[in-house]
């Protein structure tokens, strides 16, 4: 009984048919329960002196209550819920499990662990726990940061923060000797209430026997004196312990003596408005600022002002959390934060974190307002220029025109392996331009093929209607183009008959069709190609994403035919590829948008090639065939990352995560000042190489630290380590111009940044600067949503990526206090840079397989109900107003939202990019991931590549996530696995 008075809030057990529920505190408390399979009740306690009570009668022995609450917590003064807890109701002891100590474990030692003995377990919140002879761990069972301060032996104190993996944050002592003393307490912050706690001092004795050092000195830290304090960084961890040696001073560390990611943000965002943020006296509280400071330098709210008015204070370097931040000198000497050059100040007559009690209060005071995004301007609205359609509906015809490229082999030769390649000099002479011209749609009786190509062409073949009898690029209409006499580069042919059915052609009928582009004579490469396998139904406009059906060689089946994929599985509208059957399944990230224009197949493949190219020396990656692009080289920054888009983007592909050891060459690492500014010594972007000169300070991956089955990165730094940095992988590139074309309407509508549902998620908007015109646009690309569209995010990973300057950006990143970071000037001329927009927005999006898998179409119904869908929003119409024809009124399925969440504090960087602070990312696109592996050859997933498995990513969503892993987590284990299948189905 005493187990259970002791805490907070619980139930206990009266009789035999009665419990009471109870919360120790002085406010009000409700209770929320379900007793068996009955129906969830939510009852407001009674206060009892100063506790809050309920009896639960007419139970029965073995009854399973469920239960939770809701209560003012008065340290904080804030609503608190508690986790759901179980009870069963028992003999009398209090417990519900019959041992009599409270835990629920049945071994009756009061610890939780099952083993009886009384230490092993984690007694409550907090604590510290034997891990064997040498070492002990502390613990805090809260999700949010936490610190443990602790000296040993009455030497000085020490304080670390903690590492938090599985909701639990753990910091193991090491080099222990039996009858060690420990004095600690604990600072974390608790996430029910908003606020951060401080407990009381404990003492630890441990019991261990053993020294485990291997030098014969029993202290285990290899250097023989028997002190086993060796630390030659001075960070707190002995050498023996320290994975990341030589440490700055004062650089906080975790128990392996690697850097740590601390949110000491000052301020933090809310709807838009500023609010007091981990690193404040006040988490969560509004701030305000004074009308009463306009004209002035500093503060004008001094000596009784500020018994209503706390400032905002300042107790490190500088003022963080958001853009904008910087500090004023108060008249007593102490820093305050200011806001666009405003202090910033709390209100003590706000009780609650949503309190803004002094909003107008004496007509100068004002809620402090995030500043840049209240007009938010559209990328394109209807005054936007548009490219020709791609679809049109003449009265008597129905006209679909597109792009081809010279191919290999034949879609379903798997044998060869040389469809979806691309072959030397495919810039040069190697597109077509095709046009259907339907006349079947409106009531007549045949159907126009016109062809322009580049080159001349010995041998214009055309082939149309799937036969697949004796090979698998076998048709039943065969014929020669028509060449037009005037121009040997246009060519036609004309069809009435359905060869295959031996009938008129009738609406609805599957005309699969290919076209060889045989070249006469072309200056450079081989001469003879096949083309596109591409799916035509009669009288309904468009190509159509296609599967085959049957197998070849088997004449009772369909011979792998051709029909189209049902348009569930049209990840990207008409963009969306065909299944693939030449089993290449490195290349599909590759192909040109199944509907690319026909004015944009040359813009493609000469986009292909600037992302192929090396801006130092121009070559092409693919094949030393293809001759030097003169006109990229010598372009390569005096500080750049890698020579080429592609060396990060390999095969449009996401890059593998980076094994211990080696350098960040796939990523980028993101550097600046805790309020978000470029670094002084490095700028915005770490540049680890140089073409002059010293490189900048160069990042390696440490090792990874695993626990409890999930690992994450330990980062290590040569030269000048930045203070705060964000690791990022290179993602996958296809679907972006998709992105770009969904309108800022249908992105704003999804922003619930109060979360005024109460679904727990609170989506934001990244509101961000557009360079070229000055007006604010939504953020939609990178991994904090940084830029608004594909070509600001292509010219801002050519600026600082490779150290190219456009247009956009024409001058180097570089800190204020760097020098030599290159020439300010555009380098890559706007045509080349426009290409390879194109190229990026026009890349086809993957089929979704698996469309008729029982398991799958299950994994969808547990995506939904798990609340997945909540931030990776399953489908939109893109905007009518992109000037793409290939990318407008398109349904789409990028299961995003685009908009910024908290994805807690096991996931958060140190460094905050625009509105974004370091916990919040951009809902990343699910489309192509079951691809992913295929291309890079590696399985990785999150920001940072830490997550090996689909399994390991859920469980590391936190914040806004947390109840949607939570419901992962109650799946059974066929469940998961349906839900894994779905996911890797897209």
């Amino acid at each position: 009984m005493q187990a259970l008075q002791g805490e907070v809030s619980g139930i206990q057990f009266i009789d035999e048919d009665s419990a009471e529920f109870f919360v120790n505190t002085d406010g009000w408390a409700d209770v929320h329960y379900q007793i068996g399979d009955g129906v969830q009740q939510n009852v407001r306690l009674q206060k009892t002196g100063n506790r809050q009570t309920l009896y639960l009668n007419e139970l029965y022995q073995g009854d399973l209550v469920k239960y939770s609450f809701t209560y003012i917590d008065q340290e904080c003064n804030c609503a608190v819920d508690s986790e759901v807890r179980s009870y069963i109701h028992g003999d009398g002891d209090g417990d519900g499990d019959g041992d009599g100590d409270g835990d629920g474990d049945g071994d009756g030692d009061g610890d939780g662990d099952g083993d009886g003995d009384d230490t092993g377990g984690q007694i409550g919140d907090t604590g510290i726990q034997d891990k064997g002879a040498t070492s002990a761990q502390f613990f805090v069972n809260h999700s949010g940061w936490a610190d443990v301060h602790y000296t040993l032996n009455g030497a000085g104190q020490l304080n670390h923060r903690m590492m938090l993996l599985g909701g639990v944050n753990k910091f193991e002592v090491n080099g222990l000797s039996a009858g060690d003393v420990i004095n600690y307490r604990f600072t974390y912050w608790d996430v029910a209430c908003n606020c951060a706690k401080v407990t009381e001092w404990a003492t630890y004795t441990h019991d261990g026997d053993g020294d485990g050092d291997g030098d014969g000195d029993g202290d285990g830290d290899g250097d023989g004196d028997g002190d086993g304090d060796k630390d030659s960084d001075n960070d707190g961890v002995a050498d023996i312990d320290d994975l990341c040696p030589n440490t700055p001073l004062e650089t906080p560390v975790d128990i392996h003596g690697c850097s740590l990611v601390m949110d000491v943000a000052e301020v933090s965002i809310n709807n838009r408005f500023l609010i007091g943020g981990n690193g404040s006296e006040s988490p969560g509280f509004a701030l305000y600022v004074f009308d009463g400071d306009l004209g002035s330098s500093g503060s004008n709210c001094n000596d009784k002002c500020t018994d209503n008015w706390p400032p905002l204070l300042v107790n490190d370097t500088a003022a963080s959390g958001i853009a904008g931040l910087t500090t004023i000198t108060r008249n007593d000497g102490s820093q305050q934060a200011a806001y666009n050059g405003r202090p910033l100040y709390f209100f003590t007559g706000d009780l609650l974190p949503d309190d803004s009690n002094g909003q107008g209060e004496g007509g100068s005071w004002w809620l402090a307002e995030l500043t840049g995004g209240g007009d938010i301007v559209p990328l394109f609205n209807s005054s936007t220029p548009l490219e020709p359609e791609t679809i049109i509906d003449t009265g008597d015809a129905i006209i679909t025109r597109f792009a081809d490229r010279a191919r290999d082999r034949h879609a379903r030769e798997d044998q060869f392996q040389a469809y979806d390649h691309y072959l030397t000099f495919y810039w040069e002479h190697r597109t077509a331009q095709i046009e259907i011209i339907d006349r079947v749609a409106k009531g007549g009786d045949d159907i126009t093929i016109n062809v322009v190509t580049e080159w001349e062409l010995g041998q214009p073949e055309f082939r149309a209607f799937y036969r697949g009898i004796n090979t698998v690029a076998e048709y039943y209409h065969n014929v020669l183009l028509d060449r037009e006499p005037a121009d040997v580069t246009r060519y036609s042919t004309t069809i009435n008959y359905n060869s295959k059915e031996a009938r008129a052609l009738q609406i609805g009928d599957r005309m699969e069709m290919e076209i060889s582009q045989f070249l006469r004579d072309p200056p450079n490469g081989r001469a003879n190609y096949y083309g596109t396998t591409v799916l035509y139904i009669v009288g309904q406009g468009g190509l159509v994403p296609w599967e085959a059906r049957g197998v070849f060689g088997n004449p009772s089946t369909e011979r792998e035919d051709s029909y189209p994929i049902p348009s569930v599985g049209w990840l990207g509208g008409n963009t969306t590829l065909p299944y693939q059957y030449s089993d290449e399944p490195d290349n599909h990230f590759m192909q040109m948008a199944s509907n690319l224009a026909p004015q944009n197949g040359q813009v493609f493949v000469r986009g292909r090639r600037v992302h192929h190219s090396d801006f130092g020396d121009g070559s092409h990656n693919e094949s030393s065939e293809n001759p030097n692009f003169s006109e990229l080289a010598n372009k390569l920054g005096s500080q750049y990352i890698n020579r080429s888009c592609v060396s990060c983007h390999v095969k449009n592909g996401r890059a593998p995560s980076a094994a211990p050891g080696s350098d960040l060459s796939q990523y980028v690492v993101k550097v600046g000042t805790a309020s978000g500014e470029a670094d002084p010594l490095l700028g915005s972007v770490l540049q680890p190489k140089s073409t002059n000169g010293s490189p900048e300070t160069t990042a390696t991956l440490s090792t990874w630290l695993e626990e409890d089955g999930l690992r994450r990165p330990v980062y290590n730094f040569s030269g000048n380590s930045p203070t705060h940095y964000s690791p990022r992988i290179a993602p996958q590139l296809v679907g972006m111009g998709l992105l770009e074309a969904i309108s800022e309407d249908s992105i704003v509508a999804l922003a619930d940044p109060d979360d005024s549902n109460g679904d727990g998620i609170s989506g934001r908007l990244q509101i961000v600067n557009d360079p070229q015109s000055g007006e604010q646009r939504v953020g939609r690309f990178g991994w904090k949503a940084g830029q608004a569209s594909v070509a600001l995010q292509v010219a801002a990973a050519l600026n600082t990526d490779m150290g190219v300057m456009t247009s956009i950006f024409p001058q180097p990143d570089c800190g204020s206090v760097q020098s030599d970071c290159g020439v300010n000037g555009s380098e890559l001329s706007d045509k080349h840079f426009n290409d390879l927009v194109d190229y990026v927005s026009l890349l086809g999006v993957s089929a979704r397989r698996d469309i008729n898998n029982n398991t799958a179409l299950q994994g969808e119904e547990l995506f939904g109900s798990a609340g997945c869908s909540g931030c990776h929003t399953p489908a939109f119409v893109t905007s009518a107003y992109h000037p793409k024809a290939e990318l407008r009124n398109q349904t789409i399925h990028p299961y995003t939202d685009l908009l910024l969440h908290d994805m807690g504090p096991g996931l958060a960087d140190s460094l905050p990019e625009g509105n974004a602070s370091g916990s919040e990312w951009r809902t990343p696109p699910l489309w192509g991931l079951g691809l992913g592996a295929s291309i890079s050859g590696d399985e990785n997933y999150l920001h940072d590549g830490r997550a090996r498995t689909l399994n390991e990513a859920i469980l590391w969503h936190g914040g806004e996530g947390e109840r949607a892993k939570q419901a992962y987590e109650r799946m059974s284990g066929a469940e998961k696995n349906a839900l894994v299948i779905f996911l890797k189905s897209l």
